[in-house]
């Protein structure tokens, strides 16, 4: 393996064929990738311990449990109640994902939300959390590109390759 901290090619493959099949067992990705079921359990094992695999509740869109809308709210919090504003704003539940940024706002926070009456709910209860000094939202129109890692995943399988040959 490369990168004692990361994925290798093998386990690219392997992750890739998983995407293919989901509901795949560790005897059929083993088969689909070429190499043992224990080498197939050993490496999913270690990935999940590594923090390397997303729970499987970041499948399942937001849009299947009614949340439609999405929105990327900046945030300006003041410094010195950075790290109580940010656990109060991870407690509402419509807060999906948080970045620390740099610029004009302090965190980028992506919401979502059944409606823009929803959302300015949402955006309320941020803005009412102490530490926040202000914000701004903007509504995605459309999801252009989901999050995707497949192409790198792709990138990592094709490199076991590359150093074969």
């Amino acid at each position: 393996m490369n990168d004692p901290h990361g994925l290798d090619a093998l386990d690219a493959r392997i992750l890739l064929a998983l995407d293919e099949e989901p509901g795949a067992s560790v005897l059929r990705l083993a088969h689909l990738v070429g190499v043992s079921r224990n080498t197939v359990h050993a490496r999913l094992q270690r990935m999940n311990r590594q923090g390397l695999l997303l729970g499987f509740t970041q499948r399942v869109p937001p849009s299947a449990l009614g949340y439609g809308l999405v929105a990327f709210v900046s945030l300006a919090i003041a410094q010195a109640d950075s790290a109580t504003a940010v656990r109060s704003v991870q407690e509402i539940p419509e807060v999906v994902e948080i970045h620390k940024t740099t610029g004009d706002a302090d965190f980028l926070v992506k919401v979502v939300a059944r409606d823009t009456s929803d959302l300015n709910r949402v955006t309320q209860a941020m803005v009412a959390v102490p530490g926040v000094v202000r914000s701004s939202t903007a509504v995605s129109l459309e999801e252009t590109m989901p999050f995707r890692t497949r192409a790198l995943l792709e990138r990592r399988a094709a490199q076991d390759g590359a150093a074969q040959g």
